[in-house]
């Protein structure tokens, strides 16, 4: 069953934001975590959250997921992934973005949509920590989607002494033409969700590193454009906000991954426009675009409403499992 079969969204509210809203209401499978706390290489502290398997095989899969905005391992996507994981016998790890893991960073830096060296450096932490034999396999969800593109576009064949295969989830290939939606008519509901964890982390960093940030101008951000012109361009060395989604897109990537790679973007995402999505023509050999109809950002779910969450760790399974 293709993504989406078998949902139908409310009269009252458009698909796209049924399917990217409804996931945060339904129940969520149980799953164990072991924390680690790890020291990224400039000192500051990362958190992963693994899911081990008893007694598995030095060559049992893991799977690695980066989250989303301000996601993390309690995210929907996250427990209906390392829940199915777990159940074949597979290890899983969320390494969370820094200030993700329940405890503000200790440097003045945070996380962006173009973060490829965190991403490769948090990778090679995991690759040191498992067997040789151990076949990993990445996921990105939204901004951690984009990170990862970004990470695998630069590592090109490379990425192979790493990764067996990746995938995307929902990532905002385009942040110019993602960056402006999110700010733009019923999706400015979501923006606001955002804002309301990341300006109280924002201004706790201004005061913990005075001269990192401006506080009147954290005073007066409204939107996302807002944040990342205060915040996420200052942190990371981008000029403003328009410097930061262009160079941080990872659109530009996809040509140069050389590991096979899935990309799944629904065409009713409300914060990645359908117009902003590639074609076939601009993605490389090793990378499979899938671009159904329905999903809305994160959601993809199945059956009668209010639905099921089970369909996208499936579909990512078994890609893991059959590279296609």
């Amino acid at each position: 069953m293709a993504p989406g079969g078998g949902y139908r969204a409310p009269a009252w509210l458009p698909g796209g934001h049924a399917q990217t809203i409804y996931p945060q209401f339904l129940p969520r499978p149980v799953v164990r975590y072991r924390r680690e706390r790890l020291f990224a290489p400039d000192g500051d502290i990362w958190d992963f959250d693994w899911v081990d398997a008893e007694a598995p095989p030095d060559d049992a899969p893991l799977v690695v997921l980066f989250h989303g905005l301000e996601g993390g391992s309690g995210s929907h996507y996250a427990l209906t992934l390392m829940a199915l994981v777990h159940a074949l016998g597979w290890r899983g790890v969320i390494p969370h973005f820094r200030g993700c893991g329940g405890e503000l960073n200790h440097r003045p830096r945070a996380y962006h949509s173009g973060d490829h060296e965190e991403v490769g450096a948090m990778l090679a932490a995991i690759r040191e920590r498992v067997a040789a034999r151990t076949p990993i396999h990445a996921v990105g969800v939204s901004l951690g989607g984009s990170a990862l593109l970004n990470w695998l576009g630069r590592a090109g064949a490379a990425a192979g002494r790493t990764l067996v295969r990746a995938a995307a989830v929902s990532a905002p290939l385009d942040l110019v033409a993602a960056g402006t939606a999110i700010d733009q008519g019923l999706n400015r509901i979501y923006a606001q969700h955002f804002l309301a964890t990341l300006k109280p982390k924002s201004q706790a960093m201004a005061t913990r590193f005075p001269g990192a940030l401006d506080p009147a101008r954290l005073a007066g951000i409204r939107s996302m454009f807002d944040f990342d012109d205060a915040v996420t361009a200052p942190l990371h060395g981008f000029a403003g906000a328009l410097d930061y989604w262009a160079r941080a897109s990872s659109l530009p990537w996809l040509a140069q991954i050389g590991v096979p790679t899935l990309v799944i973007n629904a065409r009713n995402d409300p914060f990645v426009p359908g117009a902003s999505l590639p074609s076939p023509a601009a993605v490389g050999e090793a990378v499979r675009l899938e671009l159904p109809d329905t999903g809305g950002h994160v959601g993809f779910l199945q059956g009668p409403f209010p639905g099921e969450l089970g369909w996208l760790a499936r579909r990512l399974v078994e890609f893991v499992r059959a590279g296609r």
